[in-house]
């Protein structure tokens, strides 16, 4: 019950109805556990799955981004959320490592290079399944608010994505193995 992931060469305009049960599927074919990322701008106002965001009118814009999808065929929430910063905090180490310098970190529920924000995420549960998604910015431009950006950074979005989606499986099927290697205590 691990994962598998694909990148996805079509650029996908992302509104937040991606952000449900089987897209991944539609789209990549995975069925299942699933991560999937793509490259496309963000324009989430409608769809808007966080309700402090939307009652705020914080709504998510982009120019180009590269979005990850996230699906588990679970229902634990808070689960959910502790694996979506888990992701948060690879995407930084990765950067960080590649930078060669300590610069971003993870603050709840985003990635910051001091108060320029890299990324958006949320978490939410659908019927069936709970989902994930984390935007990193490619560009500045058409954002709301001072952005961090992977340009910044000089990193290839497609292989980069490939890498921390790598990562994330590995990690998470490790996590599936180790409850497998301990004893129970009395």
């Amino acid at each position: 019950n691990g994962f598998n992931y694909s990148f996805i060469e079509k650029n996908i305009l992302y509104d937040g109805s991606q952000l449900r049960s089987f897209f991944c599927e539609e789209v990549s074919g995975i069925r299942g556990n699933a991560i999937i990322s793509f490259i496309g701008p963000a324009k989430v106002k409608e769809h808007m799955v966080d309700i402090e965001d939307k009652k705020n009118r914080e709504f998510i814009f982009s120019d180009n981004m590269l979005h990850f999808i996230i699906e588990i065929f679970d229902k634990d929430l808070l689960k959910e959320i502790l694996l979506k910063r888990l992701f948060l905090s690879i995407i930084s180490d990765e950067i960080n490592k590649k930078i060669k310098v300590k610069r971003l970190i993870r603050r709840e529920n985003g990635i910051y290079d001091g108060k320029k924000k890299l990324t958006v995420a949320v978490a939410t549960c659908s019927p069936v399944s709970c989902l994930i998604h984390i935007g990193l910015n490619i560009v500045k431009t058409g954002t709301p608010i001072r952005v961090a950006c992977l340009n910044d950074y000089k990193i290839n979005p497609e292989k980069f994505s490939l890498k921390l989606m790598k990562l994330f499986a590995d990690e998470f099927k490790s996590v599936l193995h180790s409850p497998k290697k301990v004893k129970s205590v009395k």
